[in-house]
Protein backbone atom coordinates (compact mmCIF):
# COMPACT_ATOMS: atom_id res chain seq x y z
CA UNK A 1 0.00 0.00 0.00
CA UNK A 2 2.68 2.33 0.90
CA UNK A 3 4.52 2.20 -2.25
CA UNK A 4 2.11 2.84 -4.93
CA UNK A 5 1.10 6.00 -2.76
CA UNK A 6 4.58 6.72 -2.52
CA UNK A 7 5.51 6.46 -6.22
CA UNK A 8 2.17 8.15 -7.04
CA UNK A 9 3.34 11.11 -4.75
CA UNK A 10 6.44 11.57 -6.81
CA UNK A 11 4.64 11.74 -10.08
CA UNK A 12 2.70 14.56 -9.08
CA UNK A 13 5.52 17.19 -8.46
CA UNK A 14 6.55 16.57 -12.18
CA UNK A 15 5.19 17.19 -15.29
CA UNK A 16 6.29 15.82 -18.63
CA UNK A 17 6.81 18.97 -21.24
CA UNK A 18 7.91 18.46 -24.88
CA UNK A 19 10.98 20.97 -25.42
CA UNK A 20 10.90 22.95 -28.51
CA UNK A 21 8.38 21.94 -31.76
CA UNK A 22 8.62 18.23 -30.37
CA UNK A 23 11.51 17.50 -32.04
CA UNK A 24 14.11 17.28 -28.59
CA UNK A 25 12.12 14.36 -26.66
CA UNK A 26 9.76 14.74 -23.69
CA UNK A 27 11.28 16.64 -20.68
CA UNK A 28 10.51 15.34 -16.76
CA UNK A 29 10.17 18.82 -15.45
CA UNK A 30 9.79 19.53 -11.15
CA UNK A 31 6.34 21.64 -10.97
CA UNK A 32 6.08 21.03 -7.26
CA UNK A 33 2.32 21.73 -6.19
CA UNK A 34 1.49 22.95 -9.43
CA UNK A 35 -0.44 19.49 -10.65
CA UNK A 36 -2.34 19.82 -7.32
CA UNK A 37 -3.42 23.34 -7.91
CA UNK A 38 -4.20 22.54 -11.33
CA UNK A 39 -6.52 19.83 -10.97
CA UNK A 40 -7.71 21.53 -7.75
CA UNK A 41 -8.78 24.59 -10.00
CA UNK A 42 -10.53 21.98 -12.05
CA UNK A 43 -14.38 22.64 -12.20
CA UNK A 44 -14.85 19.30 -13.49
CA UNK A 45 -12.61 17.73 -11.03
CA UNK A 46 -14.48 19.67 -8.35
CA UNK A 47 -18.15 19.07 -9.57
CA UNK A 48 -16.86 15.28 -9.58
CA UNK A 49 -17.05 15.61 -5.77
CA UNK A 50 -20.59 17.32 -6.03
CA UNK A 51 -21.99 14.44 -8.36
CA UNK A 52 -20.46 11.85 -5.16
CA UNK A 53 -22.27 13.95 -2.43
CA UNK A 54 -25.44 13.48 -3.83
CA UNK A 55 -25.06 10.04 -4.51
CA UNK A 56 -24.38 9.71 -0.71
CA UNK A 57 -27.22 11.67 0.44
CA UNK A 58 -29.40 9.18 -1.33
CA UNK A 59 -27.47 5.96 -1.34
CA UNK A 60 -26.80 6.25 2.19
CA UNK A 61 -29.56 6.01 3.87
CA UNK A 62 -31.29 3.99 1.79
CA UNK A 63 -28.48 1.40 2.04
CA UNK A 64 -27.95 1.68 5.59
CA UNK A 65 -31.52 1.63 6.80
CA UNK A 66 -32.88 -1.26 4.77
CA UNK A 67 -30.45 -2.92 5.70
CA UNK A 68 -30.62 -2.59 9.17
CA UNK A 69 -34.83 -3.12 8.90
CA UNK A 70 -34.57 -6.66 6.81
CA UNK A 71 -31.69 -7.42 9.74
CA UNK A 72 -34.29 -6.36 12.64
CA UNK A 73 -37.15 -8.23 10.49
CA UNK A 74 -34.88 -11.29 10.27
CA UNK A 75 -33.94 -11.17 14.02
CA UNK A 76 -37.41 -11.02 15.14
CA UNK A 77 -39.49 -13.55 17.37
CA UNK A 78 -42.09 -13.91 15.04
CA UNK A 79 -39.20 -14.60 11.44
CA UNK A 80 -39.63 -17.62 9.77
CA UNK A 81 -36.74 -19.35 7.83
CA UNK A 82 -34.36 -17.34 9.14
CA UNK A 83 -31.23 -18.89 7.34
CA UNK A 84 -33.27 -19.40 4.28
CA UNK A 85 -33.71 -15.54 4.28
CA UNK A 86 -29.89 -14.94 5.47
CA UNK A 87 -28.78 -16.26 2.10
CA UNK A 88 -31.44 -15.18 -0.09
CA UNK A 89 -30.77 -11.02 0.74
CA UNK A 90 -27.33 -11.81 0.40
CA UNK A 91 -27.17 -13.88 -2.90
CA UNK A 92 -26.80 -10.33 -5.00
CA UNK A 93 -23.85 -9.46 -3.37
CA UNK A 94 -22.12 -12.75 -4.48
CA UNK A 95 -22.67 -11.21 -7.93
CA UNK A 96 -19.78 -9.07 -8.83
CA UNK A 97 -20.34 -5.62 -9.29
CA UNK A 98 -19.30 -5.20 -12.70
CA UNK A 99 -22.18 -8.45 -13.56
CA UNK A 100 -24.35 -6.84 -11.65
CA UNK A 101 -24.32 -3.11 -13.48
CA UNK A 102 -24.27 -5.03 -16.38
CA UNK A 103 -27.95 -6.69 -15.36
CA UNK A 104 -29.29 -3.68 -14.34
CA UNK A 105 -28.46 -1.79 -17.73
CA UNK A 106 -30.54 -4.55 -19.52
CA UNK A 107 -33.50 -3.93 -16.81
CA UNK A 108 -33.41 -0.57 -17.87
CA UNK A 109 -32.92 -0.44 -21.48
CA UNK A 110 -36.41 -0.04 -23.69
CA UNK A 111 -36.77 -3.04 -26.34
CA UNK A 112 -34.90 -5.24 -24.01
CA UNK A 113 -36.27 -4.86 -19.93
CA UNK A 114 -39.47 -6.41 -18.96
CA UNK A 115 -39.47 -3.82 -16.48
CA UNK A 116 -39.83 -1.22 -18.79
CA UNK A 117 -42.89 -3.20 -20.44
CA UNK A 118 -44.71 -3.56 -17.05
CA UNK A 119 -44.42 -0.14 -16.86
CA UNK A 120 -45.78 0.81 -20.15
CA UNK A 121 -48.46 -2.24 -19.69
CA UNK A 122 -49.55 -0.18 -16.66
CA UNK A 123 -50.17 3.31 -18.61
CA UNK A 124 -46.74 4.17 -17.51
CA UNK A 125 -43.53 6.04 -18.59
CA UNK A 126 -40.07 5.98 -16.76
CA UNK A 127 -36.82 6.33 -18.69
CA UNK A 128 -34.01 4.86 -16.14
CA UNK A 129 -31.67 6.84 -18.31
CA UNK A 130 -32.49 10.50 -18.27
CA UNK A 131 -31.03 13.10 -16.24
CA UNK A 132 -33.31 13.28 -13.72
CA UNK A 133 -33.29 9.74 -13.00
CA UNK A 134 -29.65 8.14 -13.94
CA UNK A 135 -29.03 8.97 -9.74
CA UNK A 136 -31.51 6.64 -8.46
CA UNK A 137 -30.69 3.72 -11.06
CA UNK A 138 -27.35 4.07 -10.03
CA UNK A 139 -28.42 4.29 -6.29
CA UNK A 140 -30.65 1.04 -7.27
CA UNK A 141 -27.64 -0.66 -8.67
CA UNK A 142 -25.69 -0.24 -5.64
CA UNK A 143 -28.25 -0.55 -3.20
CA UNK A 144 -28.96 -4.21 -4.69
CA UNK A 145 -25.71 -5.25 -4.74
CA UNK A 146 -25.22 -3.92 -1.17
CA UNK A 147 -28.22 -4.53 1.47
CA UNK A 148 -27.64 -8.28 1.41
CA UNK A 149 -24.29 -7.79 2.87
CA UNK A 150 -24.66 -5.42 5.69
CA UNK A 151 -27.55 -7.07 6.68
CA UNK A 152 -25.90 -10.13 7.54
CA UNK A 153 -23.16 -7.96 9.55
CA UNK A 154 -26.57 -6.43 11.40
CA UNK A 155 -27.89 -9.71 12.04
CA UNK A 156 -24.23 -11.27 13.14
CA UNK A 157 -24.38 -7.84 15.59
CA UNK A 158 -27.88 -8.54 17.05
CA UNK A 159 -27.24 -12.10 17.77
CA UNK A 160 -24.96 -10.60 20.76
CA UNK A 161 -27.60 -8.91 22.45
CA UNK A 162 -28.51 -10.22 25.77
CA UNK A 163 -31.63 -12.04 25.20
CA UNK A 164 -32.65 -11.52 28.77
CA UNK A 165 -33.13 -7.68 27.92
CA UNK A 166 -35.60 -8.51 25.39
CA UNK A 167 -37.39 -10.58 27.49
CA UNK A 168 -37.49 -8.03 30.39
CA UNK A 169 -38.55 -5.57 27.94
CA UNK A 170 -41.27 -7.61 26.80
CA UNK A 171 -42.62 -8.42 30.23
CA UNK A 172 -42.78 -4.67 30.68
CA UNK A 173 -44.98 -4.09 27.91
CA UNK A 174 -42.78 -3.15 25.04
CA UNK A 175 -43.97 -3.74 21.69
CA UNK A 176 -42.09 -4.90 18.80
CA UNK A 177 -40.97 -1.42 17.35
CA UNK A 178 -39.75 -0.31 20.84
CA UNK A 179 -37.26 -3.16 21.34
CA UNK A 180 -36.06 -2.48 18.13
CA UNK A 181 -35.54 1.24 18.13
CA UNK A 182 -34.88 1.12 22.08
CA UNK A 183 -33.07 -1.62 22.77
CA UNK A 184 -31.70 -3.70 19.78
CA UNK A 185 -30.20 -0.53 17.73
CA UNK A 186 -28.28 1.13 20.37
CA UNK A 187 -26.28 -2.22 21.70
CA UNK A 188 -25.32 -2.64 17.82
CA UNK A 189 -24.38 1.15 17.04
CA UNK A 190 -20.71 -0.09 16.66
CA UNK A 191 -21.83 -2.31 14.21
CA UNK A 192 -23.84 0.34 12.21
CA UNK A 193 -21.03 3.01 12.95
CA UNK A 194 -18.22 0.55 11.23
CA UNK A 195 -20.92 0.35 8.36
CA UNK A 196 -21.55 3.57 7.88
CA UNK A 197 -17.63 4.08 7.70
CA UNK A 198 -16.84 1.11 4.84
CA UNK A 199 -19.90 2.43 3.43
CA UNK A 200 -18.53 6.25 2.96
CA UNK A 201 -15.04 4.78 1.78
CA UNK A 202 -16.60 3.11 -0.85
CA UNK A 203 -19.12 5.53 -1.88
CA UNK A 204 -16.58 8.10 -2.34
CA UNK A 205 -14.21 5.56 -4.57
CA UNK A 206 -17.09 5.11 -7.04
CA UNK A 207 -16.50 4.27 -10.51
CA UNK A 208 -18.40 0.91 -12.19
CA UNK A 209 -21.88 1.72 -11.25
CA UNK A 210 -21.91 5.12 -13.45
CA UNK A 211 -18.96 4.37 -16.14
CA UNK A 212 -21.36 1.43 -17.39
CA UNK A 213 -23.99 3.78 -17.15
CA UNK A 214 -22.46 6.64 -18.96
CA UNK A 215 -22.64 4.97 -21.86
CA UNK A 216 -26.52 5.37 -21.92
CA UNK A 217 -26.88 8.10 -19.75
CA UNK A 218 -25.12 11.16 -21.59
CA UNK A 219 -25.73 13.19 -18.36
CA UNK A 220 -22.98 11.03 -16.61
CA UNK A 221 -20.09 11.86 -18.71
CA UNK A 222 -16.67 10.37 -18.48
CA UNK A 223 -15.54 12.36 -15.35
CA UNK A 224 -18.76 12.02 -13.43
CA UNK A 225 -17.08 10.87 -10.03
CA UNK A 226 -13.42 11.37 -8.84
CA UNK A 227 -12.23 8.25 -9.90
CA UNK A 228 -13.51 8.19 -13.50
CA UNK A 229 -11.89 11.80 -13.48
CA UNK A 230 -8.97 10.48 -12.58
CA UNK A 231 -8.67 7.08 -15.06
CA UNK A 232 -10.11 10.16 -17.97
CA UNK A 233 -7.26 12.13 -16.98
CA UNK A 234 -4.49 9.16 -16.88
CA UNK A 235 -5.74 6.74 -20.15
CA UNK A 236 -7.24 9.46 -21.91
CA UNK A 237 -5.51 13.32 -21.65
CA UNK A 238 -2.30 11.02 -20.84
CA UNK A 239 -1.56 13.18 -18.08
CA UNK A 240 -0.37 11.04 -15.57
CA UNK A 241 1.22 13.34 -12.87
CA UNK A 242 -2.55 14.88 -13.11
CA UNK A 243 -4.10 11.99 -12.14
CA UNK A 244 -1.37 10.83 -9.69
CA UNK A 245 -2.32 14.37 -7.85
CA UNK A 246 -6.12 13.72 -8.05
CA UNK A 247 -5.51 10.38 -7.00
CA UNK A 248 -3.71 11.68 -3.67
CA UNK A 249 -6.27 14.38 -3.30
CA UNK A 250 -8.92 11.16 -3.28
CA UNK A 251 -7.12 9.81 -0.80
CA UNK A 252 -6.75 12.77 1.35
CA UNK A 253 -10.87 13.40 1.31
CA UNK A 254 -11.51 9.91 2.02
CA UNK A 255 -9.70 9.66 5.23
CA UNK A 256 -11.01 13.16 6.17
CA UNK A 257 -14.57 11.67 5.77
CA UNK A 258 -13.52 8.86 7.86
CA UNK A 259 -12.28 10.74 10.78
CA UNK A 260 -15.72 12.50 10.43
CA UNK A 261 -17.72 9.13 10.48
CA UNK A 262 -15.64 7.72 13.22
CA UNK A 263 -15.70 10.68 15.21
CA UNK A 264 -19.72 11.05 15.09
CA UNK A 265 -20.05 7.50 15.27
CA UNK A 266 -18.16 7.41 18.86
CA UNK A 267 -19.85 10.56 20.44
CA UNK A 268 -23.43 8.79 19.30
CA UNK A 269 -22.01 5.36 21.24
CA UNK A 270 -21.06 7.90 24.63
CA UNK A 271 -24.16 9.26 24.50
Amino acid sequence: MVAPVVYAGWMSVFREQSSGLGFGGVERTFVGLGNYSAVLSDPTFRASFLHVAGYCLLYIPVMIGGALGLALLVDSAYARAKRFFQLAFFLPHAVPGLIAAIIWIYLYTPGLSPVIDWIDGAGGSWNFFSPGHALSSMVNIAVWQWVGYNMVIFFAALQAVPREVIEAATVDGAGAWRIALGIKVPIIRSSVVMTVLFTCVGAVQLFTEPKLLSDKAQALGNDWSPTMYIVSKAFIDQDYAGAAAASLLLAVVAGALSFVVTLTGKRWQES
